[in-house]
């Protein structure tokens, strides 16, 4: 009952979804607001059906139906709740629906707005939301459907369909595949969710910029209407970069966070040219320019969203992330063909009216540093596709999958990285629409001389690779940078207005959000660098067989191991624990217990390294292999990873600026109780 339920409920908001595309574009090529306002509820109706199938997936994940084979793959009877409620988005059909989901659920929220001053963009963004909620739903109905029963035929051979054969009984095992171990971390119940919040929080400016396109409004209007749901989106794709980074440490044993995989760069690439955008968008409201730039960047980073899906569903790539081959793959082709083929037509049909409205004047102006900003982006993003295509077009062309592996990135990268951490640390001291080399110069010299001053230290420290004398040095300027300009402008407040400093700082802050949001986004950025230089530049390790009592040593540090107990769990699991304890030179900081989780039904091992994390380092064991027999041996590998605490840390500050450049600016009543906590402490405010 619950499958058929779910299945029913999902082809009724596919039909949905097709009428209300359809009812959009009509009503607004025949000025028909009856028309618009039908399609509008079409799409909203949407969303309660989507809810309904999904809350029937989940019913049946619960309850361990496994008739239903997405069930059988993906729960078994051993795993506990709240990886059964995970395993929603644990396999390919279900991860699907849950995409629909999510933009079904945005769609009602864009589509309840006041819409007085912009009504004609309506129609556009309803038909353009229509089209991707429809392409989606389409592929849960007719090619993913996770309701699809199990069947036992007369001659006792099983079939998965989801209307019944004759003569077919149902036919539920005992027991299922289970969650794949690798999914089974607490990263894994928050990477894939915030990832598709953010994959699908893309589609609303890009629904809204071809409203633009076919409305002819070539204002900045529609950036101005999206500008919170564009950050919010490029928020949540972050967090799930983070997320899924802190889960490939903790899990994959790879002893770092980003290992360039083709999954992990196909969610990177769309993050690179959403950055670029949301930079660039500023220069069009502040100064009317890059009007086509903009357009096509918010078109590169929707497509770029609909090709890291079809990366990962469709087979054609290698990689631990990715699910498996499925028929998928040409529909994602033609969807991504026809979407990119006819937003570029509608942009060469507008191009003659985005023209902009001012040329840029200075080399050193700020609009022109955003230009190089986007240019460096654009790079990157090359960078990463021609690495994922490679193999593809190597694989077409010699018949030979040809892997771009980590050094191709990293030596491509680097130097994009570096100048990017040079343009954060003087975009600020840049002025909109003119500014020249010799104000630019007088404004970084007191920064430069404290980072230059800084760099000095952490030569004499010992530290002399000239690539780290570089990274510090830029992660220096940025930060001097940063605090100089906020100060400077403190400063400046509390001199006109006589208002405490502090009172100043919250109350300039406040007042412009969005760019004191990015200067924290920016720390956020350089402390994620601290942490990226940490451990490129000065990760070391060491592998060995060592018996009970003796220890291994890597440069300062003694990893001596004490004991190592194999033990089965209730959940299916054969452990294997060693006890290690480190030490720093004479000094002992901690004991750790590195382990080995095999999973009886997957037949898989799962890799728990034993970690003691300080500002300064990680120290990460893992248990590579032991002597089954004795129990006298085993081998671990050791990496020692400088700073790379700060990678994690950074994460959060890089969330909190994002919070407040999202934020709406002080109100004057908000003035006020900051003033009065400030001047009469927060019992005055309580009263």
């Amino acid at each position: 009952m619950a499958a058929n339920l779910g299945f029913g409920s999902l082809v009724i908001a596919f039909l949905l979804a097709v009428y209300s595309s359809v009812a959009g574009c009509m009503g607004g090529l025949k000025k028909r607001a009856v028309l618009v306002e039908s399609g509008r509820l079409g799409l909203v109706l949407i969303f309660p059906l989507v809810s309904l199938s999904i809350g029937c997936l989940i019913y049946l994940l619960l309850n361990g139906r496994y008739e239903i084979q997405y069930v059988y793959s993906v729960v078994s009877n051993d795993l506990p709740f709240y990886l059964r409620i995970t395993a929603l988005w644990g396999g390919q059909a279900g991860s699907l629906l849950f995409w629909s989901f999510l933009l079904a659920g945005l769609s009602v929220l864009i589509t309840n707005n006041h819409w007085d001053r912009d009504i004609e963009f309506l129609p556009w963004v309803i038909s353009v939301l229509g089209i991707v909620l429809a392409f989606f739903i389409s592929l849960s109905v007719f090619v993913e459907n996770p309701f699809v029963r199990f069947w036992e035929l007369p001659d006792g051979s099983h079939l998965a369909s989801m209307m019944m054969p004759a003569g077919a009984t149902i036919y539920q095992a005992d027991n299922g595949n289970g969650l794949n171990p690798l999914l089974r971390h607490p990263g894994m119940v928050f990477h894939p969710p915030l990832l598709y919040l953010g994959f699908v929080s893309f589609v609303i400016p890009f629904s809204f910029a071809m409203a633009a396109l076919i409305t002819g409004r070539t204002d900045d209007r529609w950036i101005r209407l999206t500008r919170r749901w564009s950050l919010m989106a490029w928020l949540f794709l972050s967090l799930g970069l983070i997320l899924g980074a802190r889960w490939a440490y903790d899990v994959l044993g790879w002893g770092g966070y980003w290992g360039w995989d083709p999954v992990e760069i196909s969610a990177f690439m769309p993050w690179l040219t959403g950055t670029a955008f949301l930079h660039s968008v500023v220069s069009q409201e502040k100064r009317g320019l890059f009007k086509r730039w903009n357009i096509i960047l918010i078109i590169l980073t929707f497509d770029l969203i609909i090709l890291g899906t079809f990366l990962t569903r469709s087979g054609v790539l290698s990689s631990v992330h990715a699910f498996s081959q499925s028929a998928i793959g040409p529909l994602f082709l033609v969807f991504i063909a026809l979407t990119f083929g006819v937003s570029v037509g509608m942009l060469l049909w507008r191009w003659n009216d985005l023209q902009s409205e001012n040329q840029l004047t200075s080399l050193f102006s700020r609009e022109s540093v955003f230009l190089f900003n986007n240019l460096i982006f654009i790079s990157l993003f090359i960078v990463c596709f021609w690495g994922v295509v490679y193999p593809v077009i190597s694989d077409v062309f010699t018949g030979q999958k040809v892997t771009v592996g980590p050094p191709f990135y990293e030596r491509a990268t680097a130097p994009l990285f570096a100048a990017m951490l040079l343009l954060m640390g003087i975009a600020p001291l840049t002025a909109w629409g003119h500014s020249t080399a010799r104000t630019l110069g007088k404004s970084l010299i007191k920064p430069l001389l404290v980072a230059v001053l800084i760099l000095i230290i952490i030569a004499a420290s010992g530290v002399q690779s000239p690539g780290a004398l570089l990274g510090f040095g830029l992660v220096s300027l940025v930060v001097t940078v940063t605090f100089y300009e906020y100060g400077r402008g403190v400063h400046i407040r509390s001199q006109q207005t006589g208002e405490p400093v502090l009172l100043s700082g919250i109350k300039l802050a406040g007042r412009n959000r969005r760019r004191y949001g990015g200067y924290i986004i920016h720390l956020g950025v350089v402390m994620m660098a601290l942490g990226i230089i940490g451990i490129e530049l000065f990760q070391t390790e060491t592998q060995g067989t060592i018996a009970r009592g003796q220890s291994l040593k890597l440069d300062d540090l003694t990893i001596s191991f004490r004991d190592l107990a194999v033990f089965d769990t209730h959940d299916g699991r054969n452990i294997a624990r060693a006890v290690v304890n480190i030490k720093q030179g004479d000094n002992v900081i901690g004991e750790i217990y590195p382990r080995r989780d095999y999973y009886y039904e997957s037949q898989q091992p799962v890799t728990v390294p034993g970690v003691i994390s300080t500002f300064a380092e990680d120290i990460y064991v893992i248990l590579v292999d032991w002597q089954s027999i004795s129990l006298q041996g085993a081998t671990f590998k050791v990496y020692h990873n400088p700073l790379v605490k700060w990678l994690w840390l950074g994460g959060f500050v890089f969330i909190l600026g994002t919070l407040l450049a999202s934020w709406p600016d002080l109100t004057l009543d908000e003035e006020r109780i900051i003033r009065m906590v400030i001047r009469h402490g927060p019992e005055e405010f309580f009263k």
